[in-house]
């Protein structure tokens, strides 16, 4: 019996601590550049921790997940050494920010996500990615 008891309240840990495991962000910057470094390190559960959860975004970043994925050992190393480089963070307005950037392994590839704010957190939207 405690056995099961033990067993219930571990279980019960773990799923609790598992929702808290990131924190979310309090400021654009902050929101992009843990969604970015995720995103070169491969840490696919960070990084969709940082996404809008919307269904077209849910399906952008499946797609980014079979990129990366594909990728051979090499640039993946080289993706998870590489520095972000940030080359304008321009705020449209209170809810949303555009983060221009690229990475030191493939530094001729400009990217620019926006940045929304929803319920008081910073989170990436892939919909209007350039």
């Amino acid at each position: 019996m405690r056995i099961i008891a033990f067993t219930i309240v571990a279980v019960l840990f773990m799923a609790c601590r598992a929702g808290s495991e990131f924190t979310p962000a309090t400021e654009a910057q902050e929101a992009g550049r843990e969604f970015i470094r995720a995103s070169l390190d491969g840490d696919i559960k960070k990084a969709q921790f940082y996404l809008l959860k919307d269904e077209e975004n849910q399906f952008l970043f499946s797609k980014w997940k079979e990129q990366y994925e594909s990728l051979t050992p090499a640039e993946k190393s080289a993706y998870r050494n590489s520095q972000i480089r940030p080359i304008r963070i321009e705020e449209v307005n209170d809810s949303l920010v555009l983060y221009s950037f690229s990475n030191s392994y493939k530094s001729d590839d400009t990217t620019v996500i926006s940045i929304i704010k929803q319920e008081g957190n910073w989170l990436v939207d892939l919909k209007n990615i350039h």
